[in-house]
């Protein structure tokens, strides 16, 4: 009897470890993180993905990207540079993800900032749309991106963690 094709499609794995900021659960399949951020509670992370792009079958295991969360708060704050992610949005949601990659720790933008590196200046509702439908937390650090003058802004997984998330690479 030959098995159903779902039976050889690998599921989705989900992972949750324990950093200084909480517990921080990831998403990943086939090798790319989906979704991450700091909450024990699988249903938040799948949550932050459109229907169309939640995988059919997931099960606890161990995430490759575990380890870059280990990494990056050991220090290495380039650690979760290489890992790779897969987000689902528009061509400007994309670029913008892309671009949010390449902030480096310790030298955040302003959404304004951000506007104008994604060449739109004047597009700042757009620029904070795209940091709010981030998905990958951490490993997309749309967490370097603060208001006008510094203020912290909203951050999904609460300001608490945003504070310590730039305070520790400001010290980079």
């Amino acid at each position: 009897m030959t098995p159903a094709p779902d039976a050889l499609v690998e599921p989705a794995v989900v992972e949750t470890v324990d950093t200084p900021d909480g517990p921080f659960t990831i998403l990943e399949d086939d090798g790319a993180v989906l979704a991450s951020g700091w909450t024990a509670e699988h249903s938040a992370i799948v949550g932050r993905l459109r229907a169309a792009d939640v995988p059919d079958r997931i099960r606890a295991g161990r995430t490759d990207a575990a380890a870059a969360v280990a990494a990056y708060y050991a220090g290495d704050l380039a650690a979760i540079d290489s890992v790779p992610v897969r987000q689902h949005g528009t061509t400007m949601q994309r670029a913008g993800w892309e671009q949010l990659r390449r902030i480096v720790p310790g030298a955040p933008l302003t959404y304004t900032g951000f506007a104008a590196a994604l060449g739109s200046p004047a597009a700042v509702r757009a620029a904070a749309s795209i940091c709010a439908r981030n998905a990958p937390a951490l490993f997309v650090p749309c967490h370097r991106v603060l208001r006008t003058g510094g203020a912290l802004g909203g951050f999904a997984w609460g300001l608490e963690v945003k504070r310590s998330l730039l305070a520790r690479e400001a010290l980079a």
